[in-house]
C-alpha cells in the first residue's frame, strides 16, 4: 500500500466526492490511515453515514491498479491533493479534485506563475480568432501561463496564440487524457503535452460526458488569477466559467464585440455587470503590475 494507491482508492470512490473526502481527510487521516480502518472501526465513528462505511470498507484496489497501469502506458502522471506541485490556487476552490492527471514532457510548477484562462464561444468568428491568439500571444510573451478548456474555437485559437510565442499553456480537458476531444484537436494536444501541460480530474478511459464540462470549467478559472470572456453568447459554457470564476474570487475580464451580433452578447453583458472591459494582454498585465 502506497500513498498513490490510497489516494486513488479514495478519489475513485463514486459516491464520495472531492468535498466528502477532504472532510474525512480533516479529522487528521491520511488516506492511507482511512484505507487501513476496518469496518468496526468505521462504524464507531459517528461522522460516517451507513453507506460511507460499506464504501471505505470496501479495500479492493483492482481500479485503483487498473488506473495506474493505464496511465503508465499513455505517459500521464497522476498528482494528489499533498503534492507540493499540486496548484495552490485549486485548493482555494470548494470542490477542489483530490487527484488531477497530467500529460506534460517537463513537471510544472504553476504555484509561482501568473495564469489566466482565456474561454469562449466555440462557433468564433474571424474577430473574436484574431483577438484570442493577439491576446493570448501577449500573455505568453510575458510570461502568463494560458489557460482554456481546448474546445473548439476561443479555447483553440488561445492555446494556439500561446504556443505560437513560445509561451506555457494549459488545457483542462472533460475526459480521460487518453482521449483526445474534440478529435480534431489531437495534434494540438500532443504540442500541448510538450509545451505545457493537458490536466483532468477524470482517470483514463473517462469519455467527454456533457455533465463533466460544467465541472472541467471550475477547474479552469481555480487556476487562474483571472478569466477573459472572448465571444460568449448568453447561454454559454464560457458563462459558466465565468460564474465560477466570480464564486472563487477571481478577476473577469471581458473582450468587447459587435453588438448587432448574438456572437457577443454574453461578454457584453459582463461588461455591463462590472467585468474589467480589455482589448490586449496589457490591460490584463496591467492590473498584476503589483503582484508579478
Amino acid at each position: 500500500m502506497t500513498d498513490l494507491d490510497a489516494w486513488l482508492w479514495l478519489s475513485l470512490k463514486d459516491n464520495l466526492g472531492n468535498k466528502r473526502i477532504l472532510r474525512l481527510l480533516e479529522t487528521s487521516e491520511t488516506p492511507v490511515q482511512l484505507f487501513q480502518m476496518d469496518s468496526k472501526i468505521l462504524a464507531a465513528r459517528r461522522d460516517l453515514t451507513e453507506e460511507e462505511i460499506q464504501t471505505l470498507s470496501d479495500k479492493d484496489l483492482s481500479y485503483a491498479k487498473r488506473v495506474k497501469a493505464l496511465c503508465r502506458e499513455n505517459g500521464i502522471r497522476i498528482l494528489t491533493y499533498d503534492s507540493d506541485l499540486y496548484p495552490n490556487k485549486l485548493k482555494q476552490i470548494p470542490d477542489p479534485p483530490c487527484v488531477l492527471y497530467i500529460y506534460s514532457r517537463e513537471r510544472i510548477n504553476l504555484n509561482d506563475k501568473l495564469c489566466i484562462a482565456m474561454v469562449g464561444n466555440r462557433l468564433m468568428t474571424e474577430y473574436g480568432r484574431c483577438a484570442a491568439v493577439d491576446i493570448a500571444k501577449g500573455l505568453a510573451a510575458a510570461g502568463v501561463v494560458v489557460v482554456s478548456g481546448m474546445a473548439r474555437g476561443i479555447d483553440g485559437a488561445a492555446h494556439s496564440g500561446a504556443l505560437s510565442a513560445g509561451g506555457l499553456t494549459v488545457a483542462v480537458l472533460g475526459c480521460g487524457l487518453d482521449i483526445a476531444y474534440p478529435p480534431e484537436h489531437a495534434d494540438l494536444m500532443e504540442t500541448i503535452g510538450k509545451n505545457g501541460m493537458v490536466i483532468s480530474e477524470y482517470p483514463p478511459n473517462t469519455p467527454p460526458l456533457a455533465h463533466h464540462f460544467p465541472a472541467r470549467n471550475r477547474i479552469i478559472s481555480g487556476l487562474c488569477d483571472g478569466v477573459v470572456v472572448v465571444e460568449a453568447p448568453e447561454k454559454s459554457g464560457a458563462l459558466i466559467t465565468a460564474e465560477y470564476a466570480l464564486q472563487q474570487g477571481r478577476d473577469v475580464f471581458a473582450v468587447p464585440g459587435d453588438i448587432t451580433r448574438g456572437h457577443s452578447r454574453g461578454a457584453n453583458n459582463l461588461i455591463r455587470q462590472g467585468a474589467i472591459l480589455m482589448s490586449s494582454a496589457i490591460d490584463i498585465l496591467t492590473e498584476y503590475q503589483d503582484v508579478y
